[in-house]
């Protein structure tokens, strides 16, 4: 078989060994795979598989189950999506049986492919780790984002209201359009957010550029979750405000979670999350797909940080 292969910053569709599919596994023949910024890092060189997991690209997909192991409840021909922790963008992939979602009803395996990686952590970081309740006011940094895209979703379907900061006035309105009550241009009005605020919950993916701003506009016992450095590592932050605010500061991967932890998390999203999507009050929001022949351009438009929404990267054409 075939997989997608990152180094120093470029990608190529190499030979790759078929894995076996063992207990509990279940084998599929990948239709797409979506794009996410951790792709980028790994591409990069920055960001490696954990330990013991495929060293290629891709951290979901879609397709069509081809083989189960022993004890699986699934059967071949059912149409899925999967969260791997790496190696999704090959043409076959062997990933743990529960760690499976169906394809919501009437979305296409492309579709489908854009769902697992940001509905997963949009769920985690903000109404697990943030504990958001209905009616609390949510703040969603890099809000058209993939990530972004789904926050602002899974927000106004549970009962609260989202703001956003994003990096151009069309992309404010594609928020708006998905349901955010407003937001802010990173370059023209951040402070802007101060008038907006307090916010309960700030969804971050990009740390210490924004750190003042956060424990500002954050509200008392305010919960301020990071998921990415995108603007830094380093930052002096007033720990009086901290304390006196009883503010929560919770950093957070999905990655490197162990296969139980993400196997309840999946549970969790089939039994809250997925029924939504066929009721139309989830989208997947693609944007655009790209041949796997393509994939170095479809990381160049992913790292452009002009997209909103998502990017699919078609591995199987035959399959819809």
């Amino acid at each position: 078989m075939k997989a997608l292969q990152g180094v120093e910053g470029h990608v190529s569709w190499v030979e790759a060994e078929r894995p076996a599919c063992d207990a509990g596994q279940v084998r599929i023949r990948v239709a797409a795979a979506g794009l996410n910024r951790a792709d980028l890092l790994q591409k990069a060189g920055l960001y490696p598989p954990p330990p013991g997991a495929s060293p290629y690209m891709g951290l979901e997909c879609a397709g069509v189950i081809e083989e189960v192991g022993a004890g699986v409840a699934w059967r071949v021909g059912d149409r899925v999506c999967a969260l791997l922790a790496s190696g999704a963008m090959a043409q076959e992939v062997v990933v743990d049986a529960r760690h499976v979602l169906p394809v919501p009803e009437g979305l296409s395996l492309h579709e489908a492919a854009a769902l697992p990686e940001v509905y997963a952590t949009a769920w985690l970081n903000i109404f697990q780790l943030g504990a958001l309740k209905p009616g609390e006011k949510v703040l969603v940094h890099a809000g058209a984002s993939g990530v972004g895209s789904a926050a602002i979703q899974l927000c106004k379907a549970f009962g609260s209201p989202v703001w956003v900061s994003v990096g151009s006035k069309e992309r404010l309105a594609y928020c708006e359009a998905l349901g955010a009550a407003g937001g802010v241009v990173r370059n023209e009005n951040l402070d802007d957010l101060k008038g907006l605020g307090p916010f309960d919950v700030v969804l971050d993916p990009v740390g210490a550029s924004y750190g003042a701003l956060n424990l500002e506009v954050l509200s008392r016992d305010g919960r301020w979750v990071i998921i990415g450095l995108m603007g830094g590592r380093k930052v002096e932050l007033d720990l009086g405000v901290v304390l006196g605010k009883r503010l929560e500061i919770t950093g957070s991967t999905l990655r490197n979670r162990d296969d139980s932890f993400k196997a309840e998390l999946l549970r969790e999203l089939a039994v809250q999350v997925w029924p939504l999507f066929s009721e139309g009050r989830l989208s997947p929001q693609l944007v655009d797909t790209y041949p796997v022949e393509f994939a170095q351009a479809a990381y160049a438009a992913l790292e452009s940080n002009q997209v909103s929404g998502k990017l699919v990267m078609v591995i199987d054409p035959s399959l819809k």
